[in-house]
């Protein structure tokens, strides 16, 4: 048998992702980051009258595509029941009532959905699409591909697949999940190390001439990778995990979007519930919840980083708004590109965030909200050692 040393890097990374795709990390790799414990009354708290603005939202740009500022995260799972549907965060909903929460998003102007092949897999391509029918025009979708999962029976295979060939054959089976005849943004989940991104973004650039794919960009991609597809055929938008949680972006990702005009969409904007106020120093996450994996909710590393929820809350009762539109409120604020795409089974909590857009900070608020997250040191990484292995993955060179 091999010893870890032995192994290639690049099989080694393969291996490590292959085990993520067959547990419950496959489920988390996406741009959606579910309010957790929706059921829970009052989850994302209160607030007394907001001091939200009345006026109207400008829009926002992601590239080449104009965007309503807060997105939706559709990442559901078929949960055990008849239609049930089940976030990864111990929060669940029906199929009617998750079509329903889809179309009362775009009645309040919410125009960005974004979902995955590999939630599922299939099953909130296959929900979004039947929610959207008669609104389709009206609205941006964004799916994902590069798991490799069987097109046909929904099978995961384990690992990545970027072949072009695969490709394709994902982007049919999509658009006939999406009912519809073009996707507006297709990403690839996740840099595939045995696919040049080059043949990946040729792949998008034939996809774009057909009409079937009018946008695409990368999730968690190395940084070269991102300037490599860049010149092939021009990224749109970047999809990271970014929030006061975590704000790895600021320090290289987000300037090279800046400098080569690529929008930019976090996952996971409310911290996995944590900064919607859903989590405190004794919570508990149980079984099927993918936070019971992740090291920066330990125990010991969770009653460190509580101090940042309970400033969130702070500042959310100091602006009179919910700890979740302060989250999101203030990533509006470091780049008029970013477009943050929470996702929750919970329409007043749907409300809550979509209100968010119209919440504003002076000079002053911000300047000192910035300065005291800045003082403030997370504990933990940020995923499992399998899922984080799979980010910022540079694609093998061209030959």
């Amino acid at each position: 048998m091999n010893r870890p040393s032995d192994i290639p890097d690049t099989q080694r990374r393969q291996m490590l992702l292959g085990a993520a795709v067959a547990g419950l990390a496959p489920l988390l790799l996406s741009a959606c980051g579910n309010a957790a414990g929706d059921r829970q009354a009052g989850s994302q708290g209160t607030a007394p009258a907001s001091t939200a603005s009345t006026a109207p939202v400008a829009r926002r740009r992601l590239g080449p595509i104009e965007v309503f500022p807060i997105g939706l995260g559709v990442q559901w799972n078929p949960g055990k029941g008849t239609d049930v549907a089940n976030d990864l965060y111990s929060s669940s909903t029906d199929r009617a009532a998750g079509i329903a929460l889809i179309r009362r998003a775009v009645d309040l102007g919410v125009t960005l959905f974004d979902t995955a092949e590999v939630y599922g897999p299939f099953f909130s391509e296959a929900l979004l699409g039947e929610a959207l029918q008669g609104v389709r025009d009206k609205v941006v979708v964004a799916t994902k591909f590069g798991f490799d999962v069987d097109p046909d029976t929904g099978e995961r295979r384990g690992s990545t697949n970027s072949r072009p060939e695969h490709i394709r054959k994902v982007v049919e089976a999509q658009l006939r999940r999406l009912r519809t005849d073009r996707i507006d943004l297709l990403y690839q989940h996740r840099v595939d190390p045995n696919v040049p991104i080059e043949d990946v973004a040729g792949t998008m650039k034939d996809l774009a001439a057909e009409g079937k794919v009018l946008h695409y960009g990368l999730s968690e991609p190395g940084l070269q990778t991102i300037r490599r597809a860049h010149a092939v055929h021009p990224v749109a938008a970047i999809q990271n995990e970014f929030s006061m949680l975590w704000r790895g972006p600021e320090t290289s990702v987000l300037p090279l979007c800046e400098e080569l005009g690529i929008g930019f969409v976090p996952w996971s904007p409310l911290g996995m519930g944590f900064l919607a106020g859903m989590v405190n120093a004794r919570t508990h996450f149980g079984e099927g919840d993918f936070r019971a994996a992740v090291p920066r909710f330990a125990s010991e590393a969770l009653a460190q980083n509580i101090v940042l929820a309970r400033l969130v809350q702070e500042w959310a009762l100091r602006k009179s708004v919910t700890p979740a539109q302060l989250a999101l409120a203030w990533l509006c604020t470091v780049k008029p590109w970013i477009v943050p795409i929470p996702g929750t089974t919970n329409i007043v909590h749907l409300q809550q965030n979509v209100a968010a857009a119209s919440v504003s900070f002076t000079d002053a608020e911000l300047a000192e909200l910035n300065a005291a997250l800045q003082a403030i040191h997370i504990e933990g990484e940020r995923l499992p050692p399998p899922v984080l292995n799979a980010t910022g993955v540079e694609a093998p060179a061209k030959r």
